[in-house]
């Protein structure tokens, strides 16, 4: 489902289930690499990759389906899972190696940068053409990170960004093409890895304070 790997001081964290929804397994297996990044010593990085045609598309809709009474706590782990990302006494790079939707979307922002790949996939939030709002926290994130423009035509519109229009938006920092996304993103956080991780932590949860407040309250408001 998910791979942990350290090369040197970058962690690599490759999700391998499918879309990469955000079913209850899949979560508990993130939250727990991100405590093994968390609990490392010395300088570190952390990279998060997809597989195959897919970075993420986000909610488990299946899951949620069948589990409607779970509704609001689903949505705060998720919410928390982005909180972890931004608090995270590390440097983080998403490897966008493919869609990266709705929840994945907001994965990949949740990073501190990230690099997408040139000939394939997607960034889109299409929230609004599946009857579904945002929750605080969600847009708190989406809205912190993007420019406010951008972040308006995104939620409104549901956009399909491609690599080259996510970089010239600003959703993404950097494009590569598909066998080069994940060496590019490693080569970035490598360089960042020397960075002091409770600094980077410190300026994070200053910087995304209103961000996390939303983030770690009541998932529906």
């Amino acid at each position: 489902m998910i791979d942990l790997q350290r090369d040197g001081d970058v962690f690599v964290l490759r999700l391998d289930a499918g879309e990469n929804r955000f079913g209850p397994d899949f979560l508990d297996a993130v939250e727990g690499a991100l405590d093994t990044v968390a609990a490392a010593d010395g300088p570190r990085a952390l990279v998060t990759v997809g597989t195959g045609k897919f970075f993420s598309n986000g909610l488990d809709l299946e899951w949620l389906g069948a589990h409607r009474d779970e509704f609001e706590g689903y949505l705060g782990r998720v919410n928390g899972l982005y909180a972890r990302l931004l608090e995270l006494p590390a440097p983080t790079v998403a490897a966008v190696n493919g869609h990266a939707f709705a929840g994945g979307g907001m994965l990949a922002l949740a990073h501190d940068f990230a690099v997408m790949r040139t000939d394939r996939g997607y960034f889109c939030l299409p929230e609004v053409d599946l009857g579904m709002s945002f929750t605080p926290g969600m847009n708190a994130l989406i809205t912190a990170r993007l420019a406010a423009g951008v972040a308006h035509e995104a939620m409104i519109t549901g956009r399909r960004y491609t690599a080259a229009e996510a970089l010239a938006a600003g959703i993404v920092q950097r494009t590569a093409a598909e066998d080069e996304v994940l060496p590019a993103a490693v080569e970035w956080a490598a360089s960042l890895a020397g960075k002091d991780g409770k600094v980077v932590g410190r300026i994070r949860r200053d910087m995304y304070r209103g961000a996390l407040r939303a983030l770690r309250g009541p998932a529906l408001g």
